[in-house]
Order: C-alpha cells, then structure tokens, then sequence
C-alpha cells in the first residue's frame, strides 16, 4: 500500500486546544509504519473551555458540536499550512473530537459513548474525508470503547529491532493509561488507571481563580502537603480495585468528585492540589504493582507521553514509584510526546480507509476486531 499523507484532529488533553497531527502513513496492519511530519496545537477562547466543561443540555451540545467541527477544521488547515502542504494532497482527517460523555457497561446498563465536533463541518471547511466516532463500533461489540492508543503504541513503538523487548507507555492526560506492548498484538495489555491531570486541572482552575487551567510546572501542588486521610479515602475509589479491561472519564473522576475534595478542607487548597497529585502517582503506581508487573516483570521502560510529563513534580514522583523500572520521555525514541494523541488519530483513520481493524481486544474488552469509525466523503 502506497504512503498516505493523514491528518489527526482532537481536542487537547487539557480541552484547552485542538491538536492536529499531520503524517505520512505507509503500509497496514502489522506493516503499517507512520512518520510524523507536523504537529500544531490552537488554543481555545476561555469561554468555549468554560462551556465544554459546563452543564448541558441538548441545545447546547448541539451547538457545541458544530462549534468545536469549525475549531479542529482550523486546526486541519493550520498544520497543512505549517507544512505546506496542500489540501489536495491529503488522504483523510481523523477527528477523535471532544468526549462529552463516556458510560462503559460498568457505569451503564446502555454501554455508550459521546464525542462531539461535526464531521461535516471539518469536511466543508478543508475539502477533506473525515473519520470520526472511532469509539462506538467497539461498544458496540461488547468493548468499552477506550483505550484506543495501545494501537499506536503497538503499530509505531514496539521494539522492531529486539522483538522479545517489552515496553510500557504511560499517557498522562487527563485520565492515565497504559499499554504494554511486545511482538505480537494480541498479547497486548492495556487499560486506564485513574486519573493523572484532570482532578489536578479543576483545582487549579478553582485555586487561582480561573487564572490558570493546569498545574503548571508542578508550582501549585508543590506549596502543599498530602493530606493522608483524604488520600487514603480517595485511594478506596471502586474503578482502582476493578480488573482490566477498565476505562474512565470524567463520570468517575471530574467535578462530582472535585466538589467532594473541594468541600473537605476548602480552607486548604493548595494540601488539595499536593493530595491530588500524590492521588495520581499513587493509583498510577498501584496499577503497574497489582497488573501489568505480576505478567511483564522484566520492561525495558515506562515512556511518558500527555500533559502530565510537563509538570516535573508529577514526573519526579512518578519515577520515584515506579522504580526500578525507568520512567522516560516518549521523546527519547524520537516521537514528540506532544503529538502522539493527534497522530493516533491520523493512523485510526488511515486504517479505517484500507478496512483493516485497529480495537484492540484485550484492551478493551470487545468481542472482536472491528474497522473502527465513521466515514464523512
């Protein structure tokens, strides 16, 4: 199969941008290979980020989604633009869009998942094929849906050159997940592990005020101290007992359970944050204790890609807990940990137009391999 020039489209770990990933496909399935030729990242007004994140109903989700289409098909044009690369010569947009909702069956008797970001509009606004909704096959053949990264990880990141190496990548957006990747797809695992940036990322919103939408650098949880009792409570949260295939969102770990930590020291917020990001690390270090250590005792590393690997405390944590297992940057093998969402996106996408399957079962769950997304001429 000839190489194909794909573009990825999401909104950013933080849903403060829209990340766009230009790359050049070559290849399907377990030959498939794919080289990374742009990246941008546009950020969002404060307003459209308050109104994602807001309540709704179904007029505004109405709009948003239409909204949110107008913004990545921006973000599309930016990085052909940033390569100068023309329209024409692209092969298909992959949208993974905004999830707005995401109920696996553990959290729903209708297993369903909702992202947002009108196909159409990015498609009348480049020119441009789109592939969307890659979630919603695999529910719909018993999986959850999430994680879909472990296809990447597998497809561009597994040892090539030493096929017995085993490596862990860790993404730390604003749920964590991992994948274990090795020679062969189907002895993939892979799963959620709890939260990394989002409880982290609603504090800081709260703590300054809407001044800042992260923990930048690490500086606010770093001027608190770990309240042990809260972080005991927290650690009892039901989704880190469950066994993989797991996956979260914002229904186990977004603004119900921040009003929760909010309301038990609102007199402490900075304790808050540094109770937050010991939660992470924590429920992050447990997982690779009780899961993936017992099956792959001997990893070669743990690469670190998302948001997360951008605030050092959280990182210098992490490789404390972790050991003595290396924890690195996914940048160390070549990659620009900041692009890896987008660019899943671009092979999701590049894989659904030659029909090959790209859940991956163990992960999440499903019945089978399916052709994953939507198709928007």
């Amino acid at each position: 199969m000839p190489p194909r020039l794909c573009v990825g489209v999401l909104s950013g770990t933080s849903v403060d941008a829209a990340d766009a990933a230009l790359c050049r496909v070559e290849g399907t399935g377990a030959d498939v290979k794919l080289e990374l030729l742009a990246h941008v990242s546009r950020p969002f007004a404060p307003d459209l980020v308050a109104r994602v994140l807001g309540p709704q109903d179904a007029r505004s989700l109405c709009a948003l989604g239409f909204e949110l289409g107008e913004q990545f098909a921006e973000a599309v044009l930016a990085v052909l633009a940033r390569a100068g690369v023309d329209p024409g010569e692209v092969h298909v947009v992959g949208s993974h869009g905004q999830t707005m909702a995401h109920l696996p069956s553990d959290l729903s008797p209708t297993p369903s998942t909702l992202q947002i970001g009108e196909a159409a509009v990015i498609a009348e606004r480049t020119g441009l094929s789109v592939v969307s909704d890659f979630r919603t096959r695999d529910m719909a053949v018993g999986g959850q849906g999430a994680p879909l990264v472990p296809y990447l990880d597998w497809a561009v990141f597994r040892n090539r050159a030493r096929p017995g190496v085993t490596r862990a990548f860790l993404n730390l957006g604003g749920i964590a997940n991992v994948s274990v990747v090795g020679e062969r797809l189907e002895d993939t695992l892979a799963f959620d592990t709890g939260p990394a940036n989002m409880i982290l990322d609603a504090l800081a919103r709260r703590v300054t005020g809407g001044q800042l939408g992260c923990d930048r650098d690490g500086s606010l949880s770093s001027r608190g101290r770990v309240l042990p009792a809260l972080l005991e409570e927290l650690l009892t949260h039901p989704f880190l007992a469950r066994p993989p295939p797991r996956s979260a969102g914002r229904e186990g770990f977004g603004e119900a359970l921040v009003d929760r930590l909010w309301a038990a020291a609102p007199e402490r917020p900075y304790d808050l944050m540094a109770t937050a990001r010991a939660f992470t690390v924590e429920a992050t270090a447990r997982a690779f204790e009780t899961w993936v250590r017992p099956r792959f005792p001997h990893l070669e590393a743990v690469y670190a890609s998302g948001g997360g690997t951008r605030n050092p405390a959280l990182m210098e944590d992490l490789r404390a807990r972790l050991a003595p297992v290396p924890l690195e940057r996914l940048d160390v093998l070549g990659f620009p940990e900041e692009a890896k969402e987008a660019a899943l996106f671009a092979l999701l996408a590049a894989e659904h137009r030659a029909g090959t399957p790209a859940n991956v079962c163990p992960a999440t769950g499903a019945r089978r391999r399916v052709v994953l997304g939507k198709l928007t001429p």
